[in-house]
């Protein structure tokens, strides 16, 4: 007799034998699985099928060949493409001028606004209560860079460019303006600072004349200490290498002997 504590036996019921399957019962699901796979037409529902219909609007058909427009050899002819209307974006720019500036800048308003607004196609303003020239691009403003070069035009002739020589900003391209003061090169005071740019300007303003004449450039001494220089790169570069030597003590006669190299190096370039 088992212990009252013992486990008992559960009772696992015994799987039946697995009988073969006859070759007709193989046939017949083999047929059930290919008739599934096999749909017609008429069977998929009505929501599902998306019926194809050929009209006027399908490019292959005759009613779309006879509205187009074929040439000779069986090419369809297309309407020209039209440029669109590009938006033009308002900008507005205002360069102020120096007091001693605006005598000169009404004298001469005539030859700076006529090129502003005859080329450029820029709306120009002289504002006399803030003592600046207001620029701003309209419906004719064509040229991308027109207001930056109108801005550019402005100011030299504010730092103290005539209007024939900083003109050449809008009629050429690659002219720049570069600015510099003497104490960045030497610090000198008093005297020694006049002396500096008598050196540059020499008598009579030779020194200078010969200095643009010889690099293509112009020069502008003001305030009595800050240079203003318009040219090319390469003009630009050679300019400032003699005033740089100038403003250090070197004699002016020595920097004629280099700006004589300078020219005859010209002449044989071009």
């Amino acid at each position: 007799m088992p212990a009252p504590t013992a486990a008992k036996k559960v009772d696992v019921p015994v799987a039946p034998e697995a009988q073969p399957i006859s070759q007709d019962e193989v046939e017949t699901l083999l047929d059930a699985a290919a008739a599934a796979n096999t749909l017609t037409l008429t069977e998929i529902p009505a929501e599902t099928s998306t019926p194809i219909l050929l009209g006027a609007s399908d490019p292959g058909s005759d009613d779309f060949a006879a509205g187009m427009d074929i040439d000779e050899e069986s090419r369809p002819k297309f309407a020209a493409a039209k440029d669109a209307e590009t938006a033009v974006r308002r900008e507005v720019r205002k360069i102020p001028i120096p007091p001693h500036r605006m005598s000169p800048l009404k004298a001469s308003w005539s030859k700076i606004y006529t090129p502003l607004v005859e080329n450029l196609k820029l709306q120009v303003r002289m504002n006399i209560k803030t003592k600046a020239v207001e620029l701003r691009t309209s419906k004719s403003t064509t040229e991308t860079g027109a207001i930056q070069k109108g801005e550019d035009f402005v100011r030299a002739y504010a730092m103290g460019f005539e209007v024939e020589d900083a003109v050449a900003i809008l009629r050429l391209d690659g002219i720049y303006i570069q600015s510099f003061e003497i104490k960045d090169v030497k610090t000198l005071e008093g005297d020694h600072l006049a002396r500096a740019v008598g050196r540059i300007v020499g008598k009579d303003g030779r020194t200078k004349y010969a200095i643009e004449n010889t690099t293509k450039t112009r020069i502008v001494v003001a305030g009595g200490s800050k240079i203003h220089i318009l040219g090319g790169f390469k003009e630009i570069g050679m300019a400032r290498e003699s005033v740089v030597s100038l403003i250090l003590g070197k004699p002016p006669g020595k920097v004629y002997g280099n700006l004589r190299s300078i020219s005859a190096r010209l002449k044989e370039r071009f």
